[in-house]
């Protein structure tokens, strides 16, 4: 099976790769998806042992700060059915659950913080989806070349 690769996004207001790296285990479900791209991703195309950038959004320097593995398949988004969520959706339950999670887990810590203006700048990453205009998907698809071309910034020495 071909391991594929993603970029996550969270604002470190809401959930951070430090709170990832404190949850037990290490890990998290990766729920509040209601984007249905997003989910379609993750219901249809993620699969166990995937890696992905854990990417900062929304705050004053966005960019990615890690990696992540998926360690599980998807299942569904209890956030949905639950009216104290911030991710309730009435037209979901547990019969019809309409959004889904995979779990995730800390993988790496970067040295370097890679912001998106370097990804911007870097020629090598220039298709990359987090720098197309209006591409705001909260989960998307990033290629071998990128994963690694972003890896190797992350790991250099300054």
């Amino acid at each position: 099976m071909t391991k594929r690769y993603w970029l996550l996004k969270s604002e470190p207001t809401t959930f951070s790769f430090d709170d990832l790296k404190t949850s037990s285990g290490k890990k998290t479900s990766w729920d509040g998806i209601r984007n249905y791209q997003a989910r379609n991703i993750m219901r249809d195309d993620m699969k166990i042992g995937d890696l992905g950038f854990f990417y900062h959004s929304s705050c004053p320097q966005p960019g990615v700060v890690g990696v992540v593995e998926v360690v599980s398949k998807p299942y569904p988004d209890h956030t949905a059915w639950d009216k104290k969520s911030n991710y309730y959706d009435p037209k979901a339950s547990p019969e019809n659950p309409r959004w889904v999670m995979v779990d995730v887990k800390w993988k790496e810590d970067f040295k370097n913080f890679v912001p998106l203006e370097i990804i911007k700048a870097t020629a090598k990453l220039g298709k990359m989806k987090v720098v197309q205009k209006g591409m705001r998907l909260s989960i998307q698809p990033v290629t071998k070349d990128e994963f690694d071309v972003i890896c190797k910034l992350g790991r250099q020495k300054k």
